[in-house]
């Protein structure tokens, strides 16, 4: 289902129910996580192995520049969200992302029905975002909490190279 050309890999959401059905009729166990990953950097990729180890296909959802501004603060995203999808797209572990654009990814949890849904070890269930969390248990994706990799953020490396 992949193909080597990194920008065929970004979908919209409708691509990527899309995807998702045809993952769905060939019996594929599909991966969902997000992040704004601003920077990757070793615990990015730690992670995003892991994730994809746990099921046929990886899916990447990535915050959009607002979002980030949101989330982060007015001085990020330092890349714009179409740079981040391609350097995700890009990965050979990662086999399709896209950008949403809400404060939470509930609608496209609800669309896409993951099989298993990922989140870095710096959440928790109970601090998972209720209505994502709602609509995790509604279509039966089984939630993993995966190690986090100390010392390893895009926060603590803008911080590095500020200094």
């Amino acid at each position: 289902m992949s193909s080597p050309d990194p920008t065929s890999r970004i979908l919209s959401l409708e691509g990527m129910v899309e995807y998702r059905a045809a993952a769905a009729r060939e019996g594929k166990k599909v991966v969902l996580t997000n992040g704004c990953f601003d920077l990757l950097h070793r615990g990015h990729l730690s992670y995003l192995q892991e994730s994809a180890g746990l099921g046929d296909l990886l899916v990447v959802a990535v915050n959009s520049d607002a979002s980030v501004r949101e989330l982060k603060g007015e001085d990020r995203p330092l890349n714009c969200e179409e740079d981040r999808a391609y350097a995700l797209a890009s990965l050979r572990c990662v086999d399709a992302v896209f950008v949403f654009r809400g404060p939470t990814l509930a609608e496209e949890i609800r669309a896409i029905r993951p099989d298993v849904y990922t989140k870095a070890g710096d959440y928790t269930i109970d601090s998972m975002e209720g209505s994502e969390k709602t609509e995790l248990l509604a279509c039966g994706a089984e939630i993993r909490i995966l190690p986090f990799v100390q010392g390893h953020s895009t926060t603590s490396l803008i911080k590095r190279f500020r200094t």
